[in-house]
């Protein structure tokens, strides 16, 4: 009986041992060295903007405004809510996205002024995975700068130049392709050009 009791006694305080390290401990200097190394990232990549939160350069948001340039659609709650992300879960033999993607190519080729014959890339009509994805394509941002410099009276020039300069590379050089944060592409066209 005195085996058992021994047992349980040392069962218990390796419970309370591991709960106190894992718990506790382990997630704190975790959390620490991540506060002290990586601030930035530790804290959600946000973007501040005269003191004032305005985004994270990790989550996309919607930008109506035909001055901006314009995310990827989002299923994602009412749009690039991020405690409802998700896809639209529908796949391409879908009528209902087949619908969507035409409907949005029909708006997508409306807002940017282009012709029947142009293609659309797959971002600027459909929905990432996540809802939040906070890229686009360089050929989307390319599509997009002739509506941008006509409503912000700037060169196409200028506006191109903006896009090539905030086109990030594939994740780790050769994951994926170049994409533009679009958060930070409009932000970069409000330091030049006032709407």
């Amino acid at each position: 009986m005195k085996a058992i009791f021994q047992d349980i006694k040392t069962s218990v305080l390796a419970v309370l041992l591991f709960a106190i390290l894992l718990c506790g401990l382990y997630p704190l200097i975790v959390w620490g060295a991540s506060s002290l190394l990586f601030r930035d990232k530790a804290n959600g990549s946000l973007i501040e903007r005269d003191a004032k939160v305005i985004g994270s350069e990790l989550i996309g948001q919607g930008f109506s405004s035909p001055w901006y340039f314009q995310s990827r659609p989002s299923a994602a709650g009412k749009g690039y809510d991020a405690a409802s992300s998700s896809g639209t879960n529908l796949g391409p033999t879908s009528q209902k996205f087949i619908d969507g993607v035409r409907q949005n190519v029909e708006a997508y080729r409306k807002a940017n002024g282009l012709s029947g014959d142009v293609k659309i890339p797959g971002d600027a009509v459909t929905a990432s995975a996540s809802g939040l994805d906070p890229h686009i394509s360089s050929k989307n941002a390319e599509l997009q700068s002739t509506r941008v410099a006509r409503e912000r009276k700037l060169s196409f020039e200028d506006v191109i130049r903006l896009v090539h300069e905030n086109t990030e590379g594939p994740f780790l050089g050769f994951i994926g392709e170049p994409g533009v944060n679009v958060l930070k592409l409009n932000l970069a066209l409000d330091k030049i050009s006032v709407h």
